[in-house]
């Protein structure tokens, strides 16, 4: 599938990505928390995420956010510790 990159913002073939990956990949999933992104954003080093540890905690805080706001943090470390 085509589209804009969620982090780069540019037109590419995209790829889906957990932000809660792991054990939390079906939560992720439950929730919403899913990412289109570019093959470089996604899976290439240096940058793509799942290379990248500050790109990631980025995705992780953005996400944690959302949930808490619509939840409580509570909620957030209850679902996914």
């Amino acid at each position: 599938m085509n589209g804009i990159c969620f982090l780069c913002g540019k037109w590419k073939p995209l790829e889906l990505h957990h932000v809660f990956g792991a054990s939390n990949r079906k939560k992720s999933e439950k929730y919403g928390y899913v990412v289109h992104l570019c093959h470089d954003c996604h899976n290439e080093p240096p940058n793509g995420v799942h290379h990248n540890a500050e790109a990631m905690l980025r995705l992780h805080q953005q996400y944690q956010r959302i949930h808490e706001q619509t939840y409580s943090r509570e909620h957030f470390m209850q679902v996914f510790g």
